[in-house]
């Protein structure tokens, strides 16, 4: 069982495949965890599942560098399997167009990897999460670079914490655009607005890097949004999961 591990700012997502994703855990990224706490907490979640506590590898994406030890610890001392972290295009062949090349995201990379196994590029990810990031790859299978937003979480949550009427609200998208109570008019602002924002980028991007671009969406809120947005073709869940997949079998090989 191959152990694959997205560690973001506000959410870690934990994925357990053989041959297909068997499991699928999004848990809360505590900054301060020990390897030991978090294995009870993984080790609970196979027991409920009824999977074995156990890996044949374990591969990471960290944007949370103090963790990046504690995920080491976990994976050596507890599934008894050095672990292998997704840091640089050159470990699996891809070839980066960023400056300095390594300050690309293990996410962002990853999500190019599963992206350029789907579709043939030039294409885009946009990934929903803290922050909303849009990850390109030219032509060529480059990775060029892209553009980083505020997440919609966070935009909602500065807003409702920096006004004294304003209240926190579900996003859900609304029945209309003019919004005839408070609720009704933040969720157009901030679903509908924002999807256009998400749009108006994309094709900014688009036309940039010319010819057909297919556009993909993944991250916790990328099905509420790709369901918005008029430029997003298709949503898939697993797609940071499945580029560290494929970041693993290149690394062992």
């Amino acid at each position: 069982m191959l152990w694959a591990i997205d560690v973001g700012n506000t959410h870690t997502v934990v994925g357990l495949y053989d041959g297909e994703w068997r499991q699928l855990w999004r848990l809360d990224t505590h900054h301060y965890s020990t390897e030991d706490e978090l294995a009870q907490i993984l080790r609970g979640l196979c027991d409920l599942s009824s999977v074995g506590f156990t890996a044949d590898g374990v591969v990471i994406a960290s944007v949370v560098p103090r963790l990046d030890r504690v995920l080491e610890t976990f994976a050596t001392k507890w599934l008894k399997t050095t672990p292998k972290f997704l840091r640089t295009g050159d470990q699996v062949g891809l070839k980066v167009d960023y400056s300095p090349s390594n300050a690309v995201g293990a996410d962002r990379l990853a999500n190019a990897l599963g992206a350029l196994a789907k579709v043939k590029p030039p294409l885009i990810v946009v990934d929903f999460g803290t922050a909303t990031t849009f990850d390109t790859v030219d032509k060529d299978g480059t990775y060029v670079g892209g553009a980083i937003m505020p997440g919609p979480e966070v935009g909602a949550a500065s807003l409702a914490s920096r006004t004294a009427k304003l209240p926190s609200v579900s996003l859900e998208r609304p029945g209309a655009a003019i919004g005839k109570n408070v609720v009704g008019s933040l969720q157009s602002g901030i679903v509908l607005g924002y999807a256009d924002a998400v749009d108006g980028l994309v094709r900014r991007i688009k036309k940039e890097l010319g010819g057909t671009v297919s556009v993909l969406a993944t991250g916790g809120l990328g099905e509420v949004y790709t369901d918005v947005c008029e430029e997003i073709q298709e949503y898939d869940p697993h797609l940071t999961l499945d580029g560290l997949r494929i970041a693993m079998e290149r690394m062992k090989g």
